[in-house]
């Protein structure tokens, strides 16, 4: 299924802005209750790989939008 700039330029934007917010989450820190900090720390895992995952993906849009501007 090829994409075209244009949505592949969507996909990069909506990828970019999901990491922010991951980043964001992640900067917060703990809450000072220490029953949400055990919530938080067996959620920060999930989180660390959902932001690898989206990594992995924005990698591949934007060599995918290079191609892409290449070939014009």
């Amino acid at each position: 299924m090829d994409m075209t700039l244009e949505a592949l330029t969507e996909k990069r934007d909506e990828l970019m802005k999901r990491l922010a917010d991951i980043r964001r989450d992640l900067r917060s820190g703990l809450d000072a209750d220490s029953k949400e900090q055990a919530i938080e720390l067996e959620n920060l895992e999930v989180l660390q790989e959902i932001a690898r995952v989206a990594e992995e993906e924005l990698g591949q849009v934007n060599r995918q939008i290079a191609a892409l501007e290449e070939g014009h």
